[in-house]
């Protein structure tokens, strides 16, 4: 079973689409989803400065719709008796539920959409933010942040765990980290996967009232606990629920491993995934999917 994997926020780069925009059947269908959520994501994805995309209303929806749609590209090159199972990377969770059936494209991307929105307005209540601790170990870790009154947001595996809370928490710890771990701060407008959503949860939550969501039609890991997800039902009861709770990346890549997963493609745009699984994943081949061409090498992974 080979995975596909969906990165978060903080992948996106200036013109990462511009090679997959080439192709005019792509082009039109980013154009379709532009208007279904009224973002220009096909001028986000290729003209957009670094500051405009970093934006966590535009952001989100454009790292959906990018895994989308290279989502589709990969799975259409795929011999169809792959067996595939997927996962995603916080945000990344709804571009797997809508390739595993879960969710329609334009019911993810809308979602989203509406994620995005809520999480900025969230955290324009207040100055938060996240910091990434190198070489940590999270019971070392815990009683550091009880005292400087963060969250660890994100178990990322490979000794590199992402805490959260407001700015002047995170600088009092940056300035006294514990003994060993380095700490770097990340440029995100707030403290996500944390009670500092709480506005964001309820917003998604209302949202997600109005979907009928499918059962999913391959294997689809939950960022919850890296366990297999059957329902839909449970997928979206998940993907609201994540606002506020931690992204277990590193129970995600336990259960790869546990379940014998021959290689990961991740979509695009690449990398930050690959780079986890390198570490955490060690003898699992890994693959980022940044241009088409890619999406051969990924066909030789699969058939080799």
């Amino acid at each position: 079973m080979f995975l596909i994997a969906a990165p978060g926020q903080g992948s996106q780069k200036p013109g990462f689409l511009e090679p997959w925009l080439a192709d005019e059947e792509h082009r039109a269908t980013l154009e379709s989803f532009s208007e279904a959520i009224g973002v220009d994501l096909v001028r986000h994805g290729t003209l957009s400065d670094e500051a405009t995309i970093k934006d966590t209303a535009i952001a989100q929806p454009l790292i959906v719709a990018a895994g989308i749609l290279t989502g589709r590209a990969l799975m259409k090159s795929l011999p169809p008796t792959t067996a595939l199972a997927f996962a995603g990377h916080s945000v990344g969770e709804f571009t797997a539920a809508a390739l595993s059936g879960v969710l329609s494209d334009r019911e993810a991307l809308k979602l989203v959409a509406t994620r995005g929105a809520a999480m900025a307005e969230a955290s324009a209540l207040t100055p938060s933010g996240m910091a990434a601790v190198l070489g940590a170990n999270s019971e070392e870790l815990r009683p550091h942040l009880e005292e400087y009154g963060l969250f660890a947001a994100n178990f990322n595996g490979g000794g590199q765990i992402v805490v959260a809370g407001s700015r002047e928490s995170l600088a009092s710890f940056a300035e006294n980290p514990p003994s060993g771990t380095r700490v770097i701060p990340l440029q995100v407008a707030g403290a996500f996967h944390t009670v500092f959503m709480e506005s964001a949860l309820q917003a998604l939550s209302h949202a997600a009232l109005h979907l009928t969501p499918g059962d999913p039609q391959h294997p689809l890991y939950t960022n919850r606990d890296g366990s297999i997800l059957a329902r839909g039902n449970g997928v979206l009861a998940s993907l609201v629920s994540q606002v506020t709770q931690p992204v277990r990346w590193d129970a995600c890549m336990e259960a790869f491993e546990k379940d014998g997963i021959q290689g990961m493609m991740e979509l695009a745009p690449g990398g930050a995934l690959v780079g986890l699984a390198k570490r955490g994943m060690k003898g699992v081949p890994a693959l980022a999917l940044n241009t088409p061409e890619d999406i051969a090498h990924a066909h030789e992974m699969v058939v080799s």
